[in-house]
């Protein structure tokens, strides 16, 4: 059995990771450091003049319930379920592509890529459209550099941005471009909030990196950093003034609390360093565009 399918049973299987675990218990993402994430996505949301918000991999429905007090109609879609045939609005997916399993390779002593098998052992030689991808995208080196492919990805999205009748779908994802992919890949276990070994028996959460730069040029998308996106969306980490502190201190608190939470959303070295790659039909990706390259 190769890789990816023993990774796809051991997060959406019967006895999967997904079927039995609350997601919010293991990892953290934006939508729980801080509800100025939503707020960001909420003025996204009015800069395109829509009021609907998908939210695909919704876990527990933590977006939705910042948004639909601000007067958005929101539409929370779980990982397991069918994607509406057609989508309108504002479609955002914070980490869903990472836990969409993919082909894993690695490169053999003699010099040929073959598919990582479950049982950690290399099986075929990799060709056709997986070796095209590899050699456009993550060419490798030395024997046992490794890399995830990213078409399933790139498929995936592409079928939430075919399903556009009027609006733009964002991914937003930890990844990496072509002139800084990982030699050794980027496969991670997640369990109680913890990096741990990956194992394949529906016992934690099991991601890999996207490859933002393939994304984004599969669908005719854009790319930005969460860093970048936020910035532009008016979030800012800038500490209130020492006057303030001595005018109105509970205002004072407040907005010191809000700098620290916005700083950790633009953070270079963590949650700022995600892709934002958003795609849709031609009018709203431009609205879109004005908004998030401010």
């Amino acid at each position: 059995m190769r890789f990816r399918q023993a990774w796809d049973t051991a997060l959406y299987g019967p006895d999967g990771f997904y079927r039995h675990e609350r997601p919010a218990a293991h990892f953290r993402t934006s939508v729980h450091a801080s509800p100025l994430f939503a707020g960001a996505v909420a003025r996204l949301a009015q800069a395109m003049d829509v009021s609907r918000v998908t939210d695909i991999a919704a876990g527990e429905g933590e977006l939705g319930r910042v948004l639909r007090p601000l007067g958005l109609d929101v539409v929370d879609v779980e990982l397991d379920d069918s994607l509406p045939a057609e989508l309108a609005g504002l479609v955002i997916a914070n980490e869903w592509l990472d836990n969409v399993p993919c082909e894993v390779v690695e490169l053999d002593p003699a010099g040929s890529v073959r598919y990582l098998l479950a049982d950690q052992t290399l099986g075929d030689v990799v060709e056709g459209k997986d070796l095209a991808w590899l050699e456009e995208w993550w060419p490798l080196a030395e024997p046992g550099d490794r890399a995830e492919i990213g078409l399933a990805r790139e498929s995936a999205w592409a079928g939430v941005v075919e399903r556009l009748t009027d609006g733009v779908a964002v991914a937003i994802d930890y990844g990496h471009l072509r002139a800084g992919r990982p030699p050794y890949g980027t496969l991670t276990g997640f369990r109680g909030g913890r990096e741990c070994e990956v194992a394949l028996d529906g016992s934690c959460d099991i991601t890999a990196h996207v490859a933002l730069d393939s994304l984004a040029t599969a669908v005719s998308g854009q790319l930005t950093t969460q860093r970048e996106a936020l910035r532009a969306l008016g979030l800012s980490a800038e500490r209130p003034s020492q006057e303030l502190a001595r005018a109105e201190p509970l205002r004072y608190l407040a907005e010191l609390s809000s700098a620290g939470e916005a700083a950790e959303l633009l953070n270079p070295s963590g949650l700022g360093s995600f892709g934002w790659v958003w795609a849709g039909t031609d009018s709203a990706v431009r609205r879109a565009s004005r908004a998030l390259l401010a």
